[in-house]
């Protein structure tokens, strides 16, 4: 079942690429049906014995519910909107709570008052909980590409968001002693059974186990990341899980952290009002009756700019540039074949033979750029630098603005945070890419070719959601994602060789100075 499911998280084509107003073809209807079973049986919706063989009706049921659980339109079809969010990103715990809730409301509509009465609220069960308040937890591994202090940092943050609103409190056990929560990452099967073997990048990116169990397991091979937008945010995830080690089911707010489908980072509280009732239903307020501390989601979108001593005891650089280390925020190279790397507030070059320069400040280079811009491009018409971030452009010239101030370039039609910039020397323009999609812009910076939008997939092999971009003196174009790279034949426009960056182009700058070994 669980490839089944992975199949339906990461297949239907049709629904996914420019196919959207297009019904799927009659072959592939029973195929997607059993699909659908298999995730609505994975997620709660029909019990083992029914998924077998559901009827038409119990079929219809089980997708209202996870409509109604989803905040879609409440059909019992299988649409496109359902198919579609059925293969977004999710916690791997099933939805057995919320689908009862639905249930409980569909007997109040058709049964009446009666049923209405009967209804039980949600976390007035308490069932699995902790019968203390100090617990301990345990980080028994963590991501190959993320640095060891940040992902620690991250999973602290995450522990004190729950201790901020109720009387719960964390620490972390010594490395060989027992501990109550243990968050470890694994491959594949890991042997919790097949209905949570994890599947690679996208579907289930993570489960729990309730109270007592105190486990949280994260997928190993998805594209983590702690920093901005790219990838999957892992800070959310293990607050999330965390959740679920401490007792709470999924919740039926939509902004609620506990939410089925990853909250995203932004301006409003990490927790929202029935994260906080719900945790506090099964463990009190915070000592001393005072408010709960609520921080807002923007205070951790980029982990990798906190202060983390080094685990080496000397200075990062001494081991290589940072960016190194993790990731980047943008590249590009200028017209004598530098490269300049950016991350944070900073930015290093890196010649040729791949020596790198120390970090230096963006703003004494380019005065007035923000730190953690999204996307940078050198045109090798004129050498002039081109960056992006948030619905904002800059064009410098050396050192001085062309345009004297940000211009604003969604209304140019420009796509708003986008992934990575390129300047694509067959065409001699700039090109923005943006999740599956990738503009092709005028003259200038400031406006979009007629046609465009278009599909990723014209560059054949490339994945969706890069960090970076790059043309190279041979002819070919270095596509980056997180810690990997693509090597795209500009001719055949297809990728030929993929790797990992740091490790295998030294003209990246990340080989160690003495021993020629590389960081990762």
């Amino acid at each position: 079942m669980a490839a089944r499911v992975g199949l339906l998280l990461r297949a239907l084509p049709l629904l996914l690429w420019g196919g959207l107003d297009a019904e799927p073809p009659e072959r592939a209807g029973e195929e997607l049906r059993r699909q659908a079973e298999a995730f609505l049986e994975k997620y709660g919706y029909l019990n083992a014995q029914v998924a077998k063989a559901p009827t038409s009706t119990q079929f219809s049921n089980a997708i209202r519910g996870f409509q109604w659980v989803s905040h879609l339109p409440i059909s019992g079809m299988l649409d496109r909107a359902t198919l579609r969010q059925m293969t977004q990103p999710r916690c791997g715990v099933a939805d057995t709570e919320s689908h009862a809730a639905w249930t409980g409301r569909a007997s109040v509509l058709f049964a009446g008052r009666r049923a209405k009465m009967r209804r039980k609220k949600r976390f007035t069960k308490q069932g699995n909980k902790w019968y203390k308040r100090h617990l301990s937890y345990r980080l028994v591994n963590w991501p190959e590409h993320l640095p060891e202090p940040v992902v620690r940092g991250a999973v602290r943050a995450a522990f004190q968001l729950w201790s901020n609103v109720s009387a719960l409190e964390f620490w972390e056990a010594p490395a060989t002693g027992p501990a109550d929560i243990r968050l470890t990452f694994f491959r594949g099967d890991h042997n919790d059974g097949l209905r949570n073997a994890f599947d690679g990048p996208g579907g289930a990116l993570a489960h729990a186990f309730l109270p007592r169990r105190g486990e949280a397991h994260f997928d190993r091979d998805e594209r983590w990341s702690l920093s901005r937008r790219r990838g999957r945010n892992l800070f959310v995830v293990l607050a999330h899980e965390i959740g679920h080690t401490l007792g709470l089911p999924h919740s039926l707010a939509p902004r609620a952290l506990m939410a089925p489908y990853y909250k995203r980072l932004g301006r409003d509280a990490l927790l929202s009002w029935d994260d906080v009732l719900a945790v506090q239903n099964l463990y009190g307020k915070p000592l001393g009756g005072s408010v709960a501390t609520q921080l807002p989601g923007k205070l951790f979108t980029d982990f990798e700019a906190w202060d983390h001593p080094s685990p080496w005891g000397r200075r990062p650089e001494s081991w290589g540039p940072k960016y190194c280390h993790s990731s980047f925020d943008a590249i590009t190279v200028d017209q004598r074949q530098q490269l300049y790397i950016f991350k944070g507030g900073h930015f290093w070059k890196v010649a040729a033979d791949g020596n790198v320069s120390e970090p230096c400040p963006l703003q004494e280079r380019w005065p007035g750029l923000p730190p953690h811009i999204e996307a940078a491009a050198v045109s090798l018409e004129d050498g002039d630098f081109y960056f992006y971030k948030g619905s904002r452009c800059w064009r410098f010239r050396g050192s001085r603005s062309v345009w004297g101030s940000p211009q604003l370039c969604r209304a140019g039609g420009l796509p708003r945070h986008p992934d990575a910039a390129l300047f694509f020397p067959p065409l001699r323009r700039l090109v923005l890419f943006k999740g599956a999609r990738y503009y092709v812009l005028a003259p200038g910076g400031l406006q979009v070719e007629p046609y465009y939008p278009r599909s990723v997939r014209d560059w054949g092999g490339v994945p969706e959601e890069i960090s970076g971009a790059l043309p190279r003196p041979d002819g070919s174009i270095i596509f980056f994602q997180d810690d990997r790279y693509w090597r795209l034949d500009q001719a055949k426009l297809r990728a030929t060789s993929s790797g990992r960056w740091a490790a295998e182009l030294p003209w990246m700058g990340c080989w160690h100075a003495n021993s020629g070994g590389t960081l990762f």
